[in-house]
């Protein structure tokens, strides 16, 4: 069975998620109680940031596991694992 390539990470990224995941119900709450538009714009911004953050870190475990493990055996799957890494880079790019 192939390991994912954040599994010996899947601790910090858990904790990480869970904070990100405070934050959105920060933001939850603060339209609840009706705070301040630009307040609650720039708590987004933080939340969009540790969310890239996140998504970064995973895409370079990818990058250094499975791409790279799949680059070693090479041929189609080789392929097929750079042009899924490259699609979720353009991805990323445009969100």
């Amino acid at each position: 069975m192939n390991m994912a390539g954040y599994t010996g990470n899947k601790q910090d990224h858990a904790m990480r998620l869970r904070r990100i995941e405070g934050q959105v119900r920060g933001l939850q709450r603060m339209v609840e109680d009706d705070k301040y538009c630009i307040d609650i714009l720039t708590q987004v911004s933080a939340a969009t940031s540790a969310l890239k953050s996140f998504s970064l870190a995973l895409l370079e475990e990818h990058l250094a596991h499975c791409v790279a493990e799949a680059t070693q055996k090479g041929g189609p799957e080789a392929e097929a694992k750079v042009k899924e890494a490259a699609d979720a880079i353009a991805r990323l790019v445009r969100s």
